[in-house]
């Protein structure tokens, strides 16, 4: 499936080696791409202003992935948040959903998980 170009998935991850996999599963896919090693990190450029879709880990240092997405929706930003983990627990799932994640995954997850997330969150996407 083409991927309309500008979509850009923003990656939120403290884990060096999944947010490299991540960055490498997106790319193949066809997505622009900008990974951050935590929440505060993200916030403090001009990049989720612009982004199509984000993927942050649950449990980073400082900020948390819940409070990634409280903070961007307090600056008006609506972009998709699709949140990871490692560390599930039962009613997790629906806590993030209720407070507004697009999309819930436990790691380890399929890479083709991640990207039907994405797409289904995005479809329609386009920036001019």
């Amino acid at each position: 499936m083409a991927v309309p170009s500008g979509l850009r998935v923003l990656v939120v991850d403290d884990d060096d080696s999944v947010r490299e996999a991540v960055e490498r599963l997106l790319a193949a896919a066809g997505f622009e791409s900008a990974a951050f090693l935590s929440a505060e990190a993200l916030l403090a450029t001009d990049f989720a202003v612009e982004a199509t879709c984000v993927v942050s880990d649950l449990r980073l240092p400082g900020m948390s992935g819940l409070e990634l997405l409280a903070a961007l929706r307090s600056r008006g930003i609506e972009s998709p948040l699709i949140l990871i983990t490692a560390h599930d627990a039962p009613g997790l799932r629906e806590t993030a959903l209720r407070c507004g994640a697009s999309a819930y995954l436990a790691k380890p997850f399929r890479g083709t998980a991640l990207l039907d997330a994405i797409r289904s969150n995005t479809a329609g996407s386009r920036r001019p």
